[in-house]
């Protein structure tokens, strides 16, 4: 991907995770300036070398940019890369933008805001999908929403980052609610996906037989097709994490609950992840959801 124009800007990644470590690529492929930060400074270290800046607190990397993207878990690490003991919001030039890509309760989306802003900040509301291989090589999806000033201030920032950027409102909080129907669907399907694979084994299908038949029938999902491969190899290394889940379905929960619309496949669904993270399952791939089955055997890794 080449720069959309000649502006560089001064960027800062926090958090490089699975989508963190990608976007702050494409941001450096792009021609930004890119510094980083992680709590783990070997990979802020690592990133550095092939181009960047690596900055061992969000306060230090505060004082060289114009632009954070924070890609950390929840809203709770967010409020540490903020307002932390070494937390970047007081070391932010005035008109500086933070854009905010974790999957939160819209609510504290808003009122995070309104902190910001009354500090003399700019906000993006602006979680993301895609997975770590369109992170990587800047085609995820982002759903933003805020102010105008935000998204001049981001430039050509967010398009250097997403091949699909949506921009939902002119504040705060759509951006996420977005996002957390997305995380509603996402999470269903997966559930629904082991619960199919497992009746199969159930029945002794074979599992490859299932898979291929299923991939490409009516009743296949983007869900079943990706994760259901993960149970074929016996690979539950997480790219998403079964206490991801329970997070995100849990704020989809709360988020109904607040207006008291019922989601009865949204809340089967997290009791199934609630009770693969209570097995002992939790920092497996989400797609270790279908170990609660019982009475059936799973392909092994070879």
């Amino acid at each position: 991907m080449t720069n959309h124009n000649s502006t560089a800007l001064n960027i800062g990644v926090i958090g490089l995770g699975a989508m963190g470590k990608g976007m702050a690529s494409s941001l450096r492929r792009a021609g930004h300036h890119v510094g980083v930060c992680d709590v783990r400074f070997d990979a802020a270290e690592a990133f550095a070398k092939e181009g960047g800046t690596a900055h061992k607190t969000p306060a230090d990397l505060a004082k060289q940019v114009d632009i954070i993207v924070s890609v950390v878990v929840n809203a709770d690490q967010t409020e540490q890369v903020l307002f932390g003991e070494h937390g970047a919001a007081a070391h932010l030039k005035a008109g500086s933008l933070f854009i905010m890509c974790s999957t939160v309760d819209p609510n504290w989306s808003v009122g995070l805001e309104k902190r910001l802003n009354d500090m003399g900040l700019l906000y993006l509301d602006a979680p993301i999908s895609g997975g770590a291989a369109k992170a990587a090589s800047g085609q995820m999806t982002m759903m933003t929403s805020g102010q105008a000033a935000a998204y001049a201030k981001a430039g050509n920032a967010l398009e250097s980052m997403a091949a699909h950027v949506y921009k939902l409102g002119d504040c705060a909080g759509y951006g996420s609610k977005v996002k957390i129907i997305n995380q509603l669907l996402a999470g269903v399907h997966i559930a629904a996906a082991a619960e199919a694979m497992a009746l199969g084994l159930r029945e002794g299908v074979a599992a490859d037989a299932l898979y291929e038949v299923i991939t490409n029938s009516a009743g296949n999902s983007w869900m079943f097709e990706n994760r259901m491969a993960h149970v074929l190899k016996g690979d539950y290394t997480p790219l998403s994490a079964v206490d991801i889940f329970v997070k995100d379905l849990g704020l989809v929960l709360d988020t109904a609950r607040a207006t008291k619309f019922p989601l009865p496949l949204s809340a089967t669904a997290h009791q199934m992840f609630m009770q693969a993270s209570t097995a002992g399952h939790g920092r497996e791939d989400d797609s270790a959801v279908i170990k609660i089955f019982p009475g059936i055997e799973l392909p092994q890794a070879n």
